[in-house]
């Protein structure tokens, strides 16, 4: 799961790059939008990272995972849903995993499919009250990453030889 605005392991290819933009993390092969992609100033958790992690992205390049990019207000919703379901307020990370967890039980809803679903609470929201505010007063927009920037930042990835 991740922010449309940010669509790193959907958007992005599966190959070496610099962990950082100043290029002195060491180069590993994930999947990226290019160590030079600058995000937009929109609110999207902790996840607005030019890469995913080696480890994630190896996952995912194995077919282990699928990837999901989800728009920014239907994040939020799923946040305030499970906050008055469940009486705990989510991280925005978090809310990412929340919005595609009730989207495939819907799905299962639909179809008649059982299925167990399991996600990763990763932590609670009580420093992100400010963005659920914004949400709530109709300040979240829905934010998709130009292809055109993605195409710019990649053209810069550096040039490895194996």
């Amino acid at each position: 799961m991740e922010p449309e605005a940010c669509p790193t392991l959907t958007k992005g290819p599966f190959a070496y790059d610099y962990g950082d933009t100043a290029k002195m993390a060491p180069i590993v092969k994930m999947y990226t939008l290019g160590h030079d992609f600058v995000p937009a100033g929109i609110h999207a958790g902790g996840l607005r990272y030019h890469g995913m992690a080696p480890q994630v992205s190896l996952l995912k390049k194995e077919g282990i995972i699928e990837a999901v990019a989800v728009p920014q207000k239907a994040v939020f919703e799923a946040g305030i849903i499970f906050a008055k379901t469940e009486g705990i307020i989510p991280a925005p990370e978090t809310t990412h995993a929340i919005r595609v967890a009730i989207d495939e039980a819907l799905k299962c809803k639909e179809t008649g499919e059982a299925k167990t679903i399991a996600f990763n609470f990763s932590g609670h929201g009580h420093l992100d009250l400010a963005a659920f505010e914004a949400y709530l007063d109709g300040n979240i927009i829905d934010y998709s990453y130009p292809e055109d920037k993605i195409k710019e930042s990649l053209s810069k990835l550096p040039k490895v030889n194996i």
